[in-house]
């Protein structure tokens, strides 16, 4: 690997932080990495546990993030809200590679103008998805057998006690804040829901229902110019998983519908499902470790500067296989 400078993770001390660190780890064992919180202990015993691993103290309030201005990084991962773009000018002024993960889709206006302002600067990957992209991906590895998609829709519960830390909870109070409205794809048309119509009946894995509704996610858009269904739709829940209702820890569970045609011309529909025994966490690290190692290049050619997803990037059938590795299970359920 050569003299490859650390990864910088901001938030490296909270879930989604540690448990991509945790994942590049096992990965890539020699990959130098950073981990920044505003608890420096916290951040000194996290290092040492992974190995190959410095501490370091950030001001996300600061320009420059309050580091020396000698310090070095092959990439900045912001797994937590970059509020006021420092994370991301950082990156910018250094040209290297920038993944944030918590700005949604009501948040994101201020990165992408910075992106575009200065295209050239530095990769900038856009995974503010529901766990960072991670089942925008299991979607599109289940849609490789049509020929034509007609329609997606996501079905996803989140444990009430499996919000992702006070960062994770943060993030959801400040998205319901900025609307109540989901966005959906309608005969072609992206449009904003609610009410009633954004009102939905969420499957848990177990096949009992909870009351959800359409939300204002990223997901949505980047199936829908990834697929060309002209209807897409991600309804979510938040209740008691089936994991917890069975008695054992949280559970991360997400229903994946396609309907369409396959290869032959035939009407197709089917129902899988991605669920995690230990709930959402390594749903998301693994999704943030995908999009690390890739703008890092560590797995395929250099990212070119400019604006990116992670469907853009990621290869669905690899990104199916972390998960599987991180006790991910994706299932056939069977339809009418």
């Amino acid at each position: 690997m050569g003299q490859r400078e650390p990864v910088l993770i901001l938030g490296g001390t909270g879930q989604a932080g540690a448990g991509a660190a945790a994942l590049l780890r096992r990965w890539h064992p020699t990959l130098p990495l950073t981990i920044a919180g505003r608890d420096p202990e916290r951040a000194r015993r996290l290092a040492d546990e992974l190995g190959h691993a410095t501490a370091a103290t950030v001001d996300l309030r600061r320009r420059g993030l309050g580091l020396p201005a000698t310090t070095a990084c092959s990439a900045v991962v912001a797994a937590l809200w970059d509020d006021r773009l420092h994370g991301l000018r950082y990156a910018q002024e250094r040209g290297v590679p920038y993944l944030s993960i918590s700005s949604g889709l009501v948040d994101i206006a201020p990165e992408i103008v910075a992106g575009a302002q200065r295209a050239e600067a530095a990769p900038i990957l856009v995974a503010s998805h529901f766990c960072a992209g991670a089942v925008v991906l299991a979607a599109l590895h289940a849609a490789r057998e049509f020929d034509r998609i007609d329609t997606v829709r996501i079905g996803a519960v989140l444990d009430e006690q499996d919000t992702g830390g006070p960062a994770g909870a943060a993030d959801l109070e400040r998205w319901s804040t900025a609307t109540t409205a989901g966005l959906v794809r309608r005969d072609g048309v992206f449009t904003w829901v609610d009410g009633p119509d954004a009102e939905a009946e969420v499957r848990r894995a177990d096949g009992t229902g909870l009351p959800g509704r359409s939300i204002a996610v990223l997901d949505v858009p980047s199936l829908a110019l990834a697929t060309d269904a002209p209807d897409v739709r991600f309804d979510f829940a938040v209740g008691e998983s089936t994991g917890r209702r069975l008695g054992g820890p949280v559970s991360f569970e997400a229903g994946i519908e396609i309907e369409g045609t396959d290869r032959a011309g035939t009407p197709t529909r089917t129902l899988r499902r991605l669920t995690h025994p230990s709930g959402q966490r390594p749903v998301t690290a693994t999704g943030v470790a995908l999009g690390v190692e890739r703008l890092v290049g560590l797995r395929g050619a250099a990212v070119a500067p400019g604006l990116h997803t992670p469907e853009a990037l990621l290869d669905p059938a690899y990104a199916v296989e972390r998960l599987a590795e991180s006790g991910a299970v994706l299932t056939d359920v069977a339809v009418g």
